[in-house]
């Protein structure tokens, strides 16, 4: 099918909702699920839901509230509960279905009262890849239009620069539990110690990394032919102060680079 028919499917199917909050996290995909909706059903008939939690990182919600004003959309902020769940804060393989389905849940329950739908941004890539909290999505009968639409990620940054998305070309953004091992504990602390270390790299203009922690280690992910960047003894050391300053004891540059999901790589087949 090409573009234009997956386009006017997922219209189709946000058109069939009388009212719909969207879980918005300021990423590509629930970025370009929010302007549809508002184009088909109007600003009056969308609510932008968006999780606040030591997951989430300040700069990503910021960015959320930005695009839901630019939009004209309402959006609320919702303090999502996961930190309080054993499951998810000792990070088994399970951790993402547990905090998905927390999540979710509680967006559940703000609409609850209301004759509001729930939609998520789910899209067909992420079917590749290991996702358990795809299931949580699955258990709690939660609609994904763009993943029904079959659109791919890459079709969705399409769409979304011919819509005129600023998020058109956003690097993806995951929350900051995939930067820990499984089975490596969760704590705010080390959630905070990821937070400031990856904005230190985004203020020196690196827009695709991760900061793995492997407790006093750190080890970053950035696209291999920037790893050259660090041949500069300024800001190798700039980075290596920032690093120890927040609690690592050693620093490492990854040699393959830059990959979303490397610590799915430990599982087995």
């Amino acid at each position: 099918m090409t573009l234009d028919g997956k386009y006017r499917n997922l219209q189709q199917s946000v058109s069939q909702y009388r009212s719909v909050a969207i879980a918005f996290s300021g990423g590509v995909d629930s970025s370009l699920l929010l302007k549809v909706a508002c184009d088909t059903l109007g600003t009056e008939n969308v609510l932008a839901l968006t999780a606040v939690s030591p997951i989430f990182s300040t700069y990503e919600i910021e960015q959320s509230t930005q695009l839901a004003n630019q939009l004209g959309v309402q959006q609320q902020l919702i303090g999502s509960r996961e930190m309080e769940s054993k499951d998810f804060i000792e990070n088994g393989v399970q951790r993402c279905f547990h905090c998905k389905h927390e999540l979710f849940s509680q967006f559940l329950e703000t609409i609850s009262e209301t004759n509001t739908t729930l939609l998520e941004g789910s899209n067909l890539d992420d079917l590749d890849d290991y996702r358990p909290g795809h299931e949580a999505i699955r258990q709690l009968h939660i609609s994904s239009p763009l993943l029904e639409a079959k659109l791919s990620k890459q079709e969705i940054r399409q769409l979304s620069r011919q819509l005129g998305l600023s998020t058109w070309n956003k690097p993806s953004v995951p929350c900051l539990a995939t930067r820990f091992p499984y089975g490596s504990l969760i704590t705010e602390d080390r959630l905070k110690q990821i937070e400031q270390c990856e904005e230190w790299l985004r203020q020196q203009g690196f827009l695709n990394f991760r900061v793995r922690n492997h407790q006093q280690l750190a080890r970053i992910e950035i696209p291999p032919d920037e790893i050259s960047r660090f041949g500069d003894e300024i800001l190798r050391n700039e980075l290596i102060e920032v690093f120890k300053t927040g609690g690592f004891h050693y620093v490492t540059i990854d040699l393959q680079g830059y990959r979303s999901g490397s610590l799915n790589e430990t599982l087995p087949e």
